[in-house]
């Protein structure tokens, strides 16, 4: 029980500091990566969910846990793809707008 809420606050606050992150940065990459920080704790929470009685886990927590992982790399692949794309164009990986004012 103590491990599961363990598990439960490092994933809140994994989330916080990627949320954090989200609003502070203006680089396309370090947003990427916030976005990352928080679904890595949105993970740990599901996990600490899973923890059932004795040594039984719950097994749904767990594949969501796994399908989101694989849905988080592709997303991240194609969200580095896009940044690449807008690098290319732009000259710049930023998402300010002091250009257009």
């Amino acid at each position: 029980m103590i491990i599961a809420l363990l598990y439960a606050l490092v994933g809140v606050g994994l989330f916080g500091l990627g949320l954090y992150s989200l609003i502070i940065h203006a680089h396309l990459l370090r947003k990427i990566l916030a976005l990352n920080i928080m679904g890595s704790g949105v993970f740990m929470v599901l996990v600490a969910l899973a923890g059932g009685e004795g040594n039984m886990l719950d097994p749904v927590p767990a594949a969501m846990v796994i399908t989101g992982i694989v849905v988080a790399v592709s997303a991240t692949a194609l969200a580095l793809a896009l940044m690449l794309k807008i690098s290319a164009i732009t000259g710049r990986a930023e998402l300010n707008d002091e250009e257009g004012k």
